[in-house]
């Protein structure tokens, strides 16, 4: 019987990974607000009953691709950080390494633009789109506030705002850069302002 359970648990997780993966494709091919559920669904190869099973919308699949890219981030800081890096030299990789996400996953760029101009449904779309980012940053500003490494006359929600903003302004960018190169530049410049 566990076998069964373990079976059926197996077989509904690579649904969930099948819509999952074929949303990403999706929004990487046509946009986010030119994918349709029936389009994700027929991209995963299953009925478009079947999303419901697992999503309530479009909307709640991006954020759950755009945690999911949060948390790569994370676990790229994690194996970095031995515990001798700065908050300087941490921030900095958070920074890169998100542009670097978020260049080669596009369609998460709603989420740090204004996700209910892309929607069908913008009532859906919870307050707060952010997958996390900028609490991400925070926490590391926090961290070099602590120890000195960073000016605490400035709250740090305000220079995690700041940085989130960065990215938002580089999407619009008509520098002749890249996405990257053009956050890298911005953030250097930031650091140079909150750095003791």
């Amino acid at each position: 019987m566990a076998e069964k359970i373990s079976l059926r648990k197996q077989k509904k997780f690579r649904a969930r990974q099948t819509i999952l993966t074929a949303a990403a494709n999706q929004f990487k091919q046509v946009g986010f607000a030119n994918t349709s559920i029936a389009g994700i669904m027929q991209a995963a190869g299953l009925g478009v009953g079947t999303f419901y099973n697992y999503f309530g919308s479009k909307e709640e699949v991006l954020l759950i691709l755009a945690k999911n890219l949060r948390e790569q981030v994370e676990q790229n800081i994690s194996a970095t950080d031995a515990g001798n890096q700065t908050s300087a030299e941490l921030l900095e990789l958070c920074c890169v390494c998100t542009a670097r996400l978020i260049d080669e996953n596009r369609f998460i760029l709603p989420l740090f633009l204004s996700a209910s101009e892309h929607s069908d449904k913008p009532e859906q779309i919870p307050q707060s789109l952010s997958p996390g980012f900028r609490e991400l940053f925070e926490e590391i500003i926090l961290r070099g506030q602590r120890s000195g490494e960073f000016r605490s006359d400035v709250p740090a929600n305000i220079i995690s705002e700041m940085i989130h903003s960065i990215y938002q302004t580089t999407a619009f960018s008509k520098l002749e850069i890249s996405f990257q190169e053009n956050i890298r530049f911005k953030v250097k410049i930031l650091l140079k302002g909150i750095e003791l």
